[in-house]
């Protein structure tokens, strides 16, 4: 009896810690045993915003420098990995993201919080965040920061959107 009721809590906790509204075009793919059904897939669990207006776009791109922000087009057309997700903003609550990966394997993730509303990243209002959550500063980023592990189900990354704060560079609102 006890057991089943602390295995009840933990599915319940799961459910709970899982419970943001997954959003994009592939929220099916995230779904308990969609892996079976399509493939593995990364939830992107997306914390840190500045505020709740425009869109969200999460990138995925192969896992190397070379290839790393590299225009759609250009991968598309030399048969490399490329996938985008674009939803508005939720009002509230959280939220979970999630892009199919094509295969198992170690790919790039960009996750961008376009506030104006146009469709080009603006540095000085947009914000951007990485799976390895590190403070972005004032360069152009480099692959490591944005590497996931992709297994043959759901991969599940947090990522803190980051913007420009001063002459230090991109990094998350809150205390520096």
């Amino acid at each position: 009896m006890i057991r089943g009721c602390v295995a009840l809590a933990a599915i319940v906790g799961l459910a709970g810690s899982a419970g943001a509204q997954v959003l994009g075009s592939d929220a099916a793919a995230c779904r308990p045993g969609a892996a079976m059904d399509g493939g593995p897939a990364i939830a992107v669990e997306i914390t840190g915003l500045k505020d709740r207006t425009g869109e969200l776009k999460l990138e995925l791109y192969p896992g190397t420098e070379a290839d790393f922000l590299k225009g759609d087009r250009v991968l598309i057309a030399a048969g490399k990995t490329f996938r985008r997700v674009v939803v508005p903003t939720p009002a509230t609550g959280p939220m979970t993201m999630c892009i199919r990966a094509p295969r198992p394997g170690r790919y790039a993730l960009l996750l961008t919080h376009n506030r104006d509303g146009k469709n080009k990243f603006s540095f000085w209002t947009d914000g951007a965040g990485f799976a390895s959550n590190v403070k972005l500063g004032r360069s152009r980023p480099k692959v490591e920061q944005a590497l996931v592990e992709v297994g043959a189900g759901v991969t599940t990354v947090r990522i803190t959107a980051q913007y420009l704060r001063g002459l230090g560079g991109f990094g998350p609102i809150g205390p520096r």
